[in-house]
């Protein structure tokens, strides 16, 4: 077994730190997830917090590591006799992002179930990472379904396997620990509220602080076990810490007074349901554990809330996050108790008031270590918006800001698709209405159980059946075809040119294309984003998850110029022939935002068709938002559509709650009923 970093060895991130380290004093706190850019050693700090948990003792030959103390009266290996059981380390398990339901919860043998009659079980990672931790690298690339299990199993305590009237539960308690990069895509707020605590890191630039961190890890990668030796005295004393902290735990009192003030935080910033009131009381009392207190104090709730409430504010991806600290600080003195008076309790060593602001140990006690400063906790992951593009030539404006995002309708791909999971087309998926049966390929993961026996019975004589027992072979199983939803890549190509900018209708234009972003985020598409204008088009943003950055180009997008048209749409035909290549799954939804205008060089109109029947030759489905306004309408979008093969709506007609009509397919619903 290799030999992981020291905990005490990382360098700077000491929110970070302190959320892990809470976690391990108090797991009913939900877990961390950890947001930031690559290479921050995110990865390296979560990992290195299991040579802090203290061992756990296990029952013997027990598969679900059931406490020999208080062993699970239904766990499938069980029953268990109380008895001494066995020492073993915490164990740190980790989730792959393309692993799948049945490797997580578990799979029953249906074989054996259909034609025993037992529950042979085979357990998954939720399992493995009872009364440890279970680690998730670049969980927002981890599919819906998934997260879903996940953090059903982490707010239960428990797993369910539930398939054809067979049903296996176990214990599932662990330390929930996800890392992302927000430029890779955001989770859902739904998920997101889910984490107990989250943090946001980033590198230092603290040129000193950098140094260290290099001379550490060069001096790890040499000599890995003599590295971690040096650091075992500051390892030891940290985990027995930890140990002394859950011993207090269950003597922390919370206080009327500051129930209070977390509540009152809590409706301050108009955070959605009750959980972020119990994480927040959760995390302050295991704060005061932390600082060697039974009391909890104001600074815990104002710590609580710096780590819990972040995340439970974004209400969609363009959100920033953060905190108002000035805001935070008027609530908790609005609500200070009165007899706790302005005498500051004694946090301890390296307690709430050095140190991390919550008890994280001061980092470098060896003499090369150089001084380090906190990094703020209101450090933000948004994308940072480029310069906006100085008008280059006559008639061209600067950019505007867009318009409200309004709801839109749902625009989808034909046919039937076998991409990623998402929520915009039809897809054969693992998930959803079952439409059919087939012999499986490989492992099985959903019977069919009818399709099953229909397979297994005309066999029964000739395999001496004789007990009601069904006799089943393999050959006879059958796996279930699903049809469910899956996510594609929308690729928008915004006309930002003078005909755009003379009605002054940019905004109402980002606006739309706005809405059709978030209409994307929730549907878990990939987007990218063209722009033309002047004399070229752009990639303003090459096909990603993260929709913000997306919505952070949309912005700075000016507009002026001529309407190169046949060059976006020659552009928007080399991204997405690379992205086949790339991911031939997905299938793209071309959306082009214009007036259907096209001026500059020789047959611009023309140019502009041949380049749109290049996209309709290759069967990209379309859709056309017609921009165009005044009372006389040339109906060049319209045109364009058609030459595209797919079908224009209006700026009108794309919202949700627009009469104009029903949801437009993109192949065109209104000819076909014609």
């Amino acid at each position: 077994m290799s030999t992981r970093y020291p905990f005490t060895a990382v360098v700077g991130m000491d929110d970070l730190r302190l959320a892990l380290l809470l976690n391990a004093v108090s797991p009913a706190v939900g877990g961390v997830l950890v947001r930031g850019e690559k290479g921050t050693a995110k990865s390296t700090a979560v990992r290195a917090l299991a040579d802090l948990l203290p061992e756990v003792a296990v029952v013997a030959g027990c598969r679900f590591s059931c406490d020999p103390a208080a062993p699970d009266a239904r766990c499938p290996d069980g029953p268990h006799e109380s008895g001494p059981g066995a020492a073993r380390a915490a164990r740190m398990v980790e989730l792959p992002v393309g692993a799948s339901e049945d490797r997580l919860v578990g799979a029953l043998d249906i074989e054996r179930a259909l034609g025993e009659g037992v529950k042979a079980f085979e357990p998954g990672l939720l399992a493995d990472a009872h009364r440890g931790i279970l680690y998730v690298d670049e969980v927002n690339l981890l599919h819906d379904h998934l997260i879903d299990l996940l953090l059903d199993a982490a707010a239960m305590g428990s797993s369910y396997v539930e398939r054809e009237g067979v049903s296996v539960r176990h214990a599932a308690r662990f330390l929930l620990v996800g890392t992302m990069n927000p430029e890779e895509g955001e989770l859902r707020p739904q998920l997101l509220d889910r984490f107990g605590l989250t943090v946001e890191v980033a590198a230092s630039r603290e040129p000193e602080q950098r140094v260290e961190v290099v001379r550490r890890r060069l001096a790890y990668d040499d000599d890995p076990a003599g590295f971690a030796a040096r650091w075992a005295d500051e390892e030891g004393a940290l985990r027995e810490r930890v140990v002394a902290a859950r011993e207090l735990l269950p003597s922390v009192v919370l206080g009327d007074a500051v129930l209070l003030q977390i509540a009152a935080t809590c409706a301050a910033f108009e955070v959605d349901g009750m959980r972020a009131d119990i994480v927040m009381a959760r995390t302050a009392t295991a704060l005061a554990a932390w600082a060697g207190r039974t009391e909890v104090t104001s600074e815990d709730v104002r710590q609580a809330a710096l780590l819990a409430l972040p995340h439970r504010r974004r209400r969609n991806p363009f959100d920033a996050p953060g905190l108002d600290q000035d805001k935070l600080d008027e609530t908790l003195e609005q609500f200070q108790d009165e007899n706790e008076g302005d005498d500051d309790p004694d946090p301890g060593p390296d307690g709430p008031g050095g140190g991390g602001g919550g008890g994280v140990p001061p980092q470098g006690d060896s003499p090369e270590s150089p001084a380090e400063s906190p990094e703020s906790s209101e450090s933000s992951d948004a994308v940072e918006p480029p310069a906006a593009p100085a008008p280059s030539g006559p008639g061209e404006r600067a950019a505007v800001k867009a318009a409200e995002p309004f709801r839109t309708k749902m625009l989808s791909v034909p046919g039937l698709g076998e991409g990623a999971a998402g929520r915009r087309s039809r897809a054969r998926t693992d998930h959803g209405r079952t439409t059919g049966s087939r012999r499986p390929q490989g492992a099985l993961t959903k019977l069919h159980l009818t399709a099953t026996v229909q397979a297994a019975a005309p066999h029964q004589r000739a395999r001496g059946r004789s007990g009601r027992g069904l006799v089943v072979r393999r050959d006879d199983l059958r796996q279930a075809t699903r049809e469910g939803r899956e996510g594609n890549l929308v690729l928008f190509v915004v006309d930002a040119s003078g005909s755009m900018a003379a009605r002054q209708r940019m905004s109402a234009v980002k606006g739309a294309v706005l809405s059709l972003l978030l209409d994307a985020y929730q549907r878990r598409d990939k987007v990218g984003l063209i722009t033309f204008r002047g004399k070229e088009a752009e990639l303003a943003l090459p096909p990603t998850s993260s929709v913000d950055a997306a919505a952070a180009r949309l912005e700075t997008v000016p507009t002026g110029g001529r309407t190169p048209l046949a060059a976006g749409l020659l552009k928007a035909h080399d991204v997405l022939r690379v992205e086949r290549l790339r991911d031939p799954s997905r299938r793209p939804l071309l959306v082009v935002v214009t007036d259907g205008r096209a001026t500059g060089g020789p047959e611009p109109v023309a140019l502009g068709a041949r380049a749109a029947r290049l996209h309709a030759a290759e069967g990209t489905a379309s859709v056309v938002v017609d921009c165009e306004s005044g009372m006389v309408r040339l109906g060049l979008a319209g045109e364009l559509a058609r030459e595209l093969g797919g079908t224009a709506v209006t700026l009108d007609e794309l919202r949700a709650d627009s009469i104009a009509g029903l949801v437009k397919d993109v192949q065109g619903t209104s000819r076909r009923a014609a």
